[in-house]
């Protein structure tokens, strides 16, 4: 029988998941149920070689989501479900690990546990993370269930690039330290680089840039992270869509008290009405905000240039951890699509002998190289595979003489 992982990603309001044949290494079926609580909620599947469904239909929690995702439903089995019985196990993507997880674990009583523990350190996120994992291990309680973290990646950082300079009893009481995400991005792309180089992963000194909704930078080096932007949140770091990045922490009890809110309602607007769309007033979306700026709207224009000289400073910054850097990776949304912001980050770090080749650069679409030849640092646009990295992880915990696949 083939050995099929089913990943899945929960959030406040969605399921998204994908359905690998470890044999095939392809996708059987991918999809996701969206708008979970909220009016106008439905379901979008794609199986392999097949037309997608879609529909609507009410989904009062996760739950819901995936009794209809799985088929398990009163009616039983509709379009857009996947039969249980074919699922090996089951891999979860999990935002937070603390210092619990420094690894992927399959999942028992015990490991459950500590996953709720750390749900204080990523409020936003690991709640829904759980939601997934607790409903399927009820709906399907002999398959095997896996977490793997955006976190766990990170653990290789040395004191000196976690450690956060207050009083130390903070750290000893609550953990408060920097933590890092997208690690299981910046993994994957970082080995998929070393792979497009021809060369050891150990051997070389990478800074890989996950830029979507929410943005990180890592620095790898003899195949482990060292450090990263991203900290004790997913708020700090560089300049996002929607959120501040890093900031001078005495804003949040001044702009409390001059608006009269309470700090919650300031790490709201921090987390969701800041970043390019608070500079510019228009959007999160970096197409609306390309778009306006060659328009000449110069709030817009000074959204791409704070953003892009973020970017700029922060790989420079992870440079002394680094001594060098022999490739530079783009990936995620922004990352994979837009030739304009890689062309405006590279335009600031030519003095690093980072030389971005135009040509290929916009026509970039899959896994390219796209520095010129005189580039003493290679440039390469690689698409993200999140799903991919857990399933291989899952797998390799639930059978390891199998390999990765």
């Amino acid at each position: 029988m083939a050995m099929k992982i089913l990943v899945l990603n929960c959030g406040s309001s969605s399921v998204k998941y994908k359905l690998y044949d470890m044999e095939s290494g392809r996708a059987a079926a991918l999809g996701f149920a969206e708008r979970i609580g909220r009016a106008g909620a439905g379901i979008r599947h794609q199986a392999e070689g097949a037309a997608a469904v879609s529909f609507e239909h009410p989904l009062r929690d996760h739950r819901e989501a995936l009794e209809i995702l799985l088929g398990m439903q009163p009616g039983g089995p509709r379009a857009g479900s996947i039969d249980p019985a074919a699922i090996t196990a089951i891999g979860h993507r999990v935002v937070h690990g603390g210092e619990y997880f420094r690894t992927p674990v399959i999942i028992d009583d015990a490991v459950l546990v500590n996953l709720k523990a750390c749900s204080m350190l990523a409020p936003l996120h690991n709640p829904h993370n759980l939601a997934g994992i607790e409903v399927c291990r009820k709906l399907l309680p002999e398959v095997p269930q896996v977490a793997v973290f955006d976190t766990a990646f990170h653990q290789t950082m040395p004191p000196l690039a976690y450690t956060y300079a207050i009083p130390h009893r903070y750290y000893d009481a609550y953990r408060i330290r920097k933590y890092g995400f997208h690690g299981t991005s910046h993994r994957y792309v970082a080995e998929r680089a070393a792979e497009l180089a021809g060369r050891p992963l150990a051997d070389l000194k990478i800074v890989t840039c996950h830029l979507g909704a929410g943005c990180s930078l890592c620095a790898v080096r003899d195949g482990h992270s060292i450090d990263t932007t991203m900290g004790f949140t997913p708020l700090a770091g560089v300049v996002m869509g929607t959120r501040s990045g890093d900031i001078d922490p005495a804003l949040v009890p001044f702009i409390a008290d001059k608006e009269g809110l309470p700090p919650a309602a300031v790490m709201d607007i921090l987390n969701s009405q800041s970043g390019v769309l608070g500079i510019s007033g228009i959007s999160g979306d970096f197409r609306d905000l390309l778009k306006a700026a060659r328009e000449g709207n110069e709030r817009a224009t000074l959204a791409l240039d704070v953003f892009t000289y973020s970017i700029a400073k922060g790989i420079g910054s992870l440079l002394p951890a680094l001594e060098g850097l022999d490739a530079l990776v783009f990936t995620a949304g922004i990352g994979e699509n837009s030739p304009d912001i890689r062309r405006r980050i590279c335009r600031r770090l030519a003095y690093f002998g980072i030389a971005l080749d135009d040509g290929k650069n916009a026509l970039a679409r899959t896994e390219t190289d796209v520095a010129t030849p005189e580039s003493r640092v290679r440039i390469y646009v690689i698409p993200t595979d999140e799903e991919r990295m857990i399933a291989r992880e899952t797998r390799k915990l639930i059978d390891p003489g199998r390999g990765p696949g």
